[in-house]
């Protein structure tokens, strides 16, 4: 078996594209109109796993946004090169909550993507 996708909850598919794409720089794989909705899939340049780009349906989904990890760090974007993109994501307007900090596992800092997820950028010791 593989770990091939995960769904990631948005308010609107423009916005879920302009971070993955734009910000992060990951490829958009396909957007497929659907009629009611998307099939949007991205993914990290060389990376394997893709994001299917879920716009929220409804007040319970609504609910959801921003809350997929329950207030944890749940997304992981590794990196070969801690300093180039942690000033790249601060100059597209990512917001870190910590200043860069050294582990036993590498460099990383937390910061909330524009739908209040947070993730770690690390880059592995």
């Amino acid at each position: 078996m593989n770990f091939s996708a995960f769904s990631f909850i948005v308010p609107d598919y423009e916005s879920g594209i302009r971070f993955f794409r734009d910000t992060l720089g990951f490829e958009l794989l396909c957007d497929i109109d659907q009629g009611r909705k998307r099939w949007v899939e991205v993914r990290a340049p060389g990376g394997e796993t893709r994001i299917v780009i879920a716009r929220a349906d409804g007040p319970d989904q609504d609910a959801m946004i921003g809350k997929q990890g329950a207030g944890r760090v749940w997304l992981f974007l590794e990196t070969d090169d801690f300093k180039r993109d942690h000033a790249r994501l601060v100059s597209e307007g990512i917001t870190f909550e910590e200043t860069p900090r050294h582990e036993p596992y590498g460099t990383v800092a937390v910061f909330r993507d524009p739908f209040g997820n947070r993730w770690d950028l690390i880059q592995r010791a």
